[in-house]
C-alpha cells in the first residue's frame, strides 16, 4: 500500500469514528431532553406486555377449569358448585350445561348461545304447533334447520286441514334437501286433498 492509501484509509477510519461519536451525542441529547417520555414509554411497554401476559394466563387458567366444570357437570347435572364455577369462568358453556339439563328434564329454557337458542325456538314452536314461529324460523338465513321447520309447519297445516297452504310450504323446500324424501310422502297424501 502507497502512502496516499494509507492516508485515504485513516481518513475514512476517522470519519466513520466521528460520525458514531457525533450520532452517539445526538442519541445523548435526546435522552436529556426527553427523559421522562422515554422512561415513560419505556414503563409502558413493560406495564403493557405485563398485562396481556397475566390476562392470557387467567384466561387459559379460565378455560381449564370451565372445562372441567362442565365435564362434572356432564358426569352429575346436580353438581351445583361446578355449576356454580362454570357460570363464573365460562358463560356460554354454562348456558350450554342448561340446555343439556332442560333437554334431560324435558322443558325448556332460555338461552343466548345463537345455534341452541334457535333449537329451543323449534322445540318450543313445534311443542306448541305454532306455524308462525316455524314461518319465522323458516326464514332466518343461518338457521339450520331450515327445511326441518319448513315441513314441521306442513305437517301442521295439513292437520288443520289447510291443504293448499301446506302445498305451498313443502314448494320452499329445495329438491337437493335432505328432507325431501319426506317432503315427496306429504305430497303423495296431498295428492288427494
Amino acid at each position: 500500500m502507497s502512502l496516499k492509501e494509507n492516508m485515504n484509509f485513516v481518513k475514512e477510519e476517522l470519519n466513520s469514528e466521528e460520525k458514531f461519536i457525533e450520532n452517539f451525542v445526538k442519541v445523548e441529547r435526546f435522552y436529556k431532553k426527553n427523559k421522562i417520555l422515554v422512561i415513560g414509554v419505556a414503563v409502558a411497554a413493560v406495564l403493557a406486555i405485563g398485562g396481556i401476559t397475566a390476562k392470557n394466563i387467567i384466561s387459559t387458567s379460565n378455560k381449564k377449569e370451565a372445562n372441567i366444570a362442565f365435564d362434572k357437570i356432564l358426569k352429575n347435572p346436580n353438581d351445583k358448585t361446578a355449576l356454580a364455577s362454570l357460570q363464573t369462568t365460562n358463560h356460554k358453556l354454562y348456558e350450554v350445561a342448561q340446555y343439556l339439563s332442560a333437554k334431560q328434564e324435558h322443558k325448556l329454557v332460555e338461552i343466548n348461545v345463537p345455534f341452541l337458542k334457535n333449537l329451543t325456538k323449534y322445540a318450543a314452536a313445534i311443542k306448541e304447533e305454532n306455524v308462525d314461529k316455524l314461518s319465522t324460523l323458516s326464514m332466518q338465513s343461518d338457521f339450520l334447520l331450515k327445511e326441518f321447520a319448513l315441513f314441521n309447519k306442513a305437517l301442521i297445516l295439513t292437520k288443520s286441514e289447510k291443504y293448499v297452504d301446506a302445498k305451498e310450504t313443502l314448494k320452499l323446500i329445495p329438491q337437493a334437501s335432505k328432507v325431501n324424501d319426506l317432503v315427496v310422502l306429504l305430497n303423495h297424501y296431498l295428492l288427494t286433498k
